[in-house]
């Protein structure tokens, strides 16, 4: 029987960016949008506060972007500092890439086990599934779920008793699955 755990996130990631007052290297997302527009073009922004300092930082989304080719609903999301809209934001390749940030999980995501009625002479199948592309390792995955050490979960992969068609070592953010034999 197969066995589906889901891994979702609990709060909003810690940005990981140097900050220019105190060269702490975190910030936590305010949920908060600045909007600067004209006539013609608009500019919005994702305000951070540093973790050190509470210095405000901007995260540029949209950058002297005519202001036809912004969405209605985007622009109402980004009045409304829209919450789900920061979560979209702060996982969006392109928004990483050009304000040059990478996403720290630690802490911001939870293990969704559901029940737990395997005896303990039998083969698990289990389908992990994440709701965010969150980068965990999957032997603190394995070792959470069931209850073991990580250093158990590795014993069980070395000795063939964790058996998975993707390689179990280093972090994955996409959805995998495995058979646990006890």
């Amino acid at each position: 029987m197969l066995k589906t755990r889901v891994v979702v996130p609990t709060c909003l990631p810690l940005v990981r960016r140097r900050c220019h007052a105190c060269a702490a290297e975190r910030f936590r997302a305010s949920g908060k949008f600045r909007v600067n527009a004209n006539p013609k073009l608009i500019d919005a922004w994702l305000l951070a506060l540093g973790t050190a300092c509470g210095e405000t930082t901007t995260l540029t989304v949209l950058e002297r972007t005519n202001v036809r080719a912004v969405r209605p609903e985007l622009l109402n999301r980004l009045h409304d500092n829209d919450s789900g809209l920061t979560a979209e934001l702060l996982q969006d390749p392109i928004v990483q890439r050009r304000n040059h940030i990478a996403l720290d999980w630690d802490n911001s995501w939870r293990l969704d086990a559901g029940e737990s009625d395997q005896s303990a002479d039998e083969a698990v199948d289990v389908s992990v599934d994440f709701a965010a592309r969150i980068p965990v390792r999957p032997v603190r995955l394995i070792a959470e779920g069931f209850g073991l050490s990580q250093a158990e979960v590795e014993r069980l992969l070395a000795g063939g008793d964790l058996v998975s068609a993707i390689r179990l070592s280093g972090k994955l953010s996409g959805d995998f699955t495995f058979t646990l034999e006890h």
